[in-house]
């Protein structure tokens, strides 16, 4: 089960792994040599760098059973994240990703393997079996987490959809999505925007957000703006929104308040779950002041400690291993001149 304390945050989505091939490298991966495979999926690396920070955090989703589920289960079980509500599939496998670096550790998700005719386990999650498991975590949950990446799955969009309205029907916890566009998980070339079918289906989950969080090319894709308050304001939940751009300025709106800084300079090693690690660093802090996105006290000093936290896990290779503790994400500021956001 990982924890007995009860999760915050409710991380729902893909477990699966990254298989990293080296800086540089283009050959397929079975042709490849010197690669690497991590643990990872954006809910999943939300999950463990939440309970690494300290915030209580529980993965809802679905595994093979097989060598990367039971690893997971030792994970989940090592970090502190609850489990209860993790889903077994027999027939179907956990799924791994083919990740491509350049240089500078940026990556390119290049294909999947392990599929054994019936898709992947992350794909199935059982609407009904999630709804009972929610049923004791949604009463103490304040953010549920997500990406759009259950939603190129019909039986992952269904239980999401469940889960959505189950916490709707409670009146929590509050909604923050990371957009996460990976046209590979569509059945679309690595590299394509989404077409307008696939935005007419992501738009919808956008729009219950209290919290988004968008890369500038998704940004521009499905609003037509890099301006986070312009963001917010197209939305019908007005949500905060964080708008990252890789080595460029990070835009952001929070708390009512707008603010763009710049990226910490460091070696990256490799960018996989920086993303997720910046989204965790906002839920955590938020988390703490028991604050709402809309109403919060030095939101610029959040926003830096997101910050610290996706930055540091640039230092290391794959999503989970690097992730900082609150302790560590404090320093990296302190020695930059920065301030983190208060600790409860």
């Amino acid at each position: 089960m990982g924890t007995t304390t009860p999760p915050l945050v409710l991380c729902f989505g893909e477990a699966l792994v990254d298989r990293l091939l080296p800086p540089g490298e283009t050959m397929p991966a079975a042709d490849a040599r010197g690669w690497e495979d991590r643990l990872g999926g954006a809910p999943a690396n939300g999950a463990c760098a939440l309970a690494r920070l300290g915030t209580p955090a529980a993965f809802l989703g679905r595994l093979g059973t097989d060598a990367i589920g039971e690893a997971f289960a030792a994970l989940f079980t090592a970090r502190g994240v609850d489990s209860r509500a993790l889903q077994w599939d027999p027939e179907r496998p956990s799924r791994l990703v083919l990740v491509r670096r350049d240089a500078a550790g940026e990556r390119c998700f290049g294909g999947f393997e392990g599929d054994r005719g019936a898709g992947f386990a992350d794909q199935a999650v059982d609407a009904g079996a999630l709804r009972q498991a929610a049923i004791p975590l949604l009463s103490g949950a304040r953010w549920l987490l997500c990406g759009t990446l259950p939603l190129a799955s019909p039986r992952a969009a269904a239980a999401l959809e469940a889960l959505l309205a189950q916490a709707a029907s409670a009146g929590r916890p509050l909604l923050a999505v990371d957009v996460n566009w990976r046209p590979t998980f569509w059945g679309l070339p690595a590299g394509s925007a989404p077409p307008p079918v696939v935005q007419a289906r992501i738009r919808p989950l956008l729009e219950r957000a209290a919290l988004l969080k968008c890369a500038a090319e998704e940004a521009r894709w499905f609003f037509a703006s890099t301006d986070p308050a312009a963001i917010s304001a197209a939305l019908p939940g007005r949500p905060a929104v964080c708008v990252t751009d890789g080595a460029g300025p990070l835009g952001w709106y929070l708390g009512g308040c707008s603010g763009r800084l710049e990226p910490f300079a460091v070696e990256a090693v490799d960018t996989t779950g920086a993303g997720d690690a910046f989204m965790a660093g906002l839920l955590d802090g938020l988390c703490r002041a028991e604050a709402s996105p809309h109403r919060l006290e030095a939101p610029e000093a959040l926003v830096r400690f997101a910050a610290a936290c996706g930055s540091l896990v640039c230092l290391g290779a794959g999503a989970i291993d690097p992730q900082p503790t609150a302790a560590e994400a404090e320093r990296f500021l302190a020695d930059r001149g920065g301030t983190a956001p208060m600790q409860g």
